[in-house]
């Protein structure tokens, strides 16, 4: 059976993955999960993924592959780079969280909203905006924004004030843009925060498509 393990740097995302997992990996794999909060830690302290916490996530990554796992997700977007330096470390695929979500992005439209609650997730995922783009030969605007407030609220317990926090954002932001991006997997609830759960323009948040790059991946190595 193939194996996929998942690399979060919050407990907290373990629920938000779960029933994804459930609904659409079911059986095609054996799933399971290493949690290092101290990752989370050293990037809000310094702002950004220092080189040594970017070593340890190498680390869990290699752990992961010792493991068996075929597939490997890091749910952090804040690490995108260090994702993308782990790759060569093992024959599994490894995964940034925020990858399918920003190649959809990219083919949807040419102004692309991004908000985040840390600043240390919003650079990565601009990053990776810029150059999903050149790869799809794709001229883009990037409009970013950091959510004051969101992030400490969702600390303190207060996820109604941070749910309402990222969709006054996204609300605004969609009067300008063609598609919105939530940089991080924790705001990814904050959706159903949104009228209706709707927008006038497409809102995306990575885990969803995330886990079904999985499951496509999963399924590709059966076929073949």
């Amino acid at each position: 059976m193939s194996v996929v393990a998942l690399i979060h740097t919050s407990p907290s995302m373990i629920p938000v993955f779960k029933p994804l997992i459930d609904e659409q990996i079911g059986s095609l794999a054996r799933v399971f999960n290493m949690v290092d909060e101290s990752l989370l830690c050293d990037i809000i302290e310094h702002g950004t993924c220092p080189p040594g916490t970017a070593r340890r996530l190498c680390g869990h990554v290699l752990s992961a592959s010792d493991a068996g796992a075929g597939v490997i997700l890091v749910t952090c977007s804040s690490m995108g780079p260090a994702v993308e330096a782990s790759r060569v470390l093992v024959p599994a695929t490894v995964l940034r969280a925020d990858e399918a979500m920003v190649d959809q992005a990219v083919a949807i439209g040419t102004r692309i909203g991004i908000v985040a609650t840390l600043p240390s997730t919003l650079d990565p995922t601009r990053s990776l905006v810029q150059q999903k783009s050149v790869q799809q030969s794709r001229q883009v605007q990037i409009f970013a924004n950091v959510i004051e407030g969101a992030f400490s609220a969702v600390m303190n317990g207060d996820t109604q004030k941070h749910d309402q926090l990222v969709a006054n954002a996204v609300r605004q932001l969609a009067e300008k843009v063609d598609v919105v991006l939530l940089a991080q997997a924790s705001m990814a609830r904050a959706i159903d925060a949104l009228p209706n759960g709707q927008m006038d323009i497409p809102v995306l948040s990575s885990p969803r498509l995330a886990v079904q790059r999985i499951v496509q991946i999963l399924r590709d190595r059966v076929i073949s």
